[in-house]
């Protein structure tokens, strides 16, 4: 059985944080997290917020110990975002304090729901956040950044890896290894040189958006922000969006745009299915997700089944 984050961790880094008047009542763990705990701690004493949010990156919270992770992990990436992202003016839930040696650090716990939520609960609440998204977007694209001119070469990489690793493990995607081989290859070769990066997320779904009491969308799961290619954001986004994308779409290079596609579903083909070989507790949406994948990742190249 995992053992998590001892729970006189979390009571230190109240303590630690927000003083020793503070303390936990309450600690219940939430669901998601492949490669950090989250946990909601109740809180009594003088001056303390009802709840917080405390993110731990110990070794025994992270399911890809043995294998690559798929993103960047780790309380300092985590500050640099949220660093990055305040000077972009987008929201992000307050940093409370942050303990350097133990990768630990406590946030503003955000009441209500999330954006993901919010579309089957409260569609016009949720549209009002959307349309509040769009303009975080704009200020996420209109921070740049110099283009790395190899980030083309490392994105081909990257997908012809998790192809390799795909093929491996699903007989389908082997048979077709040549032909998402040759779309990889031919979609590089035809990218045209952009001298500017922007500001991006990368897993960006609407289950990473917290909604403030007045809908004003806060993003979460922030360590992967780094400058890339808008269109690597938006082909997570028009995935995980679906019919609710409409409102955050913008004029994107095409090409670029297909090579993000068929590399970001690769990437969740195989990130899932090397999951699935530890302990990483929710199977089925795993399982869920590098199949919906592989199905999308084989029509591009006219393999579906």
């Amino acid at each position: 059985m995992r053992a998590f984050t001892d729970p006189s961790e979390l009571r230190r880094l109240v303590r630690d944080g927000l003083g020793p008047g503070c303390r936990v009542t309450g600690a219940e763990r939430l669901r998601g997290g492949s490669k950090k705990g989250v946990y909601r701690l109740t809180l009594a004493g003088r001056g303390a917020p009802p709840t917080v949010i405390a993110y731990s990156w110990a070794p025994q919270e992270n399911f890809w110990p043995s294998v690559p992770t798929p993103h960047a992990s780790g309380l300092a990436p985590f500050l640099a975002a949220h660093h990055t992202l305040q000077a972009a003016g987008v929201r992000t839930p307050h940093v409370l304090y942050a303990s350097e040696p133990d990768d630990l650090a406590l946030v503003e716990d955000i009441p209500g729901d999330s954006l993901e939520t919010a579309f089957t609960t409260d569609p016009p609440r949720a549209a009002k956040a959307l349309a509040k998204l769009a303009v975080a977007l704009d200020h996420m694209a209109a921070h740049t950044s110099p283009a790395d001119h190899t980030s083309e070469d490392v994105a081909l990489t990257r997908a012809l890896d998790d192809l390799t690793e795909a093929a491996a493990r699903d007989p389908r995607v082997n048979a077709a290894a040549a032909a998402l081989t040759h779309r990889l290859h031919e979609l590089h070769a035809a990218l045209t040189p952009r001298t500017t990066h922007s500001l991006v997320h990368g897993e960006l779904g609407p289950d990473h958006i917290l909604l403030t009491p007045d809908a004003h969308p806060a993003l979460i799961d922030i360590e992967s922000l780094t400058h890339s290619d808008p269109e690597q954001e938006h082909a997570y986004l028009r995935l995980r969006f679906g019919p609710h994308y409409a409102p955050l779409s913008r004029s994107l290079d095409p090409t670029r745009l297909s090579l993000h596609t068929l590399a970001l579903h690769l990437s969740l083909v195989a990130g899932p299915l090397r999951l699935l070989d530890g302990d990483f507790p929710h199977r089925d949406a795993m399982r869920g997700i590098a199949e919906h994948n592989t199905r999308e990742a084989l029509r591009l190249v006219g393999m579906a089944s």
